[in-house]
């Protein structure tokens, strides 16, 4: 496949060319919702023709099923990384504070109007409910393994590391209820309570997540 332009052609292998469709995709929807995600949007975005999106994604909610996937993948990966716990890293606590003070700024919001949007249209869309469904589950086994081996290395107290992620998920979910409506007037009361929360699952002293 060629790109479309005036300038000169470059053929893009199947995976460089259905990744790059899927990049510009998940653009659009962090920054203007997963309604947006068209064929004719996305090829617009990229200089090609509509039909080359559809040879990739002949189904159009496959792609809006891949684009969730691949910025709330960026996002997991960005904020509490894999090897956030391994050693040389800061361990498990470094790992918590880091991600309390990133999720902390406004540049955390279109991923958090991104989450509720997609939790709305999965209701009606099969191919996204699978994928709200997954990454909402990697999530959680990520917070579970940090947690885990928190425990292992003394930083934190916690009898069931799993049902603390599921919680903690569920205040940080939470928190971020009113991100389209009446978040300027009702955020600030609860702007430290998913890391509060947090400090209380892990035995840890208050204030004890949160960076200098």
């Amino acid at each position: 496949m060629t790109s479309r332009g005036s300038g000169k052609q470059v053929r893009k292998s199947a995976a460089e060319r259905s990744g790059e469709i899927v990049t510009a995709a998940a653009r659009v929807g962090l920054e203007e919702g997963l309604e947006c995600i068209t064929r004719q949007r996305i090829a617009d975005n990229l200089g090609v023709r509509p039909g080359l999106i559809h040879h990739y994604f002949p189904v159009i909610e496959e792609l809006v099923a891949a684009a969730f996937t691949s910025a709330t993948t960026a996002e997991l990966d960005g904020l509490l990384p894999e090897a956030a716990a391994e050693p040389g890293s800061g361990g498990p606590l470094h790992a918590f504070q880091r991600f309390f003070a990133l999720t902390s700024g406004a540049e955390f919001d279109n991923i958090s109007k991104l989450w509720l949007n997609a939790r709305h249209l999965s209701r009606y869309r099969p191919a996204l409910h699978a994928q709200v469904v997954s990454q909402e589950l990697r999530w959680c086994h990520r917070f579970e393994k940090i947690i885990t081996d928190g425990v292992a290395e003394g930083e934190f107290h916690c009898d069931d590391p799993w049902a603390a992620a599921v919680r903690i998920l569920a205040v940080v979910d939470g928190t971020s209820a009113y991100i389209n409506t009446s978040a300027d007037r009702r955020m600030a009361p609860i702007a430290d309570l998913a890391r509060t929360v947090t400090e209380a699952e892990l035995g840890l002293a208050t204030g004890r997540l949160q960076t200098a």
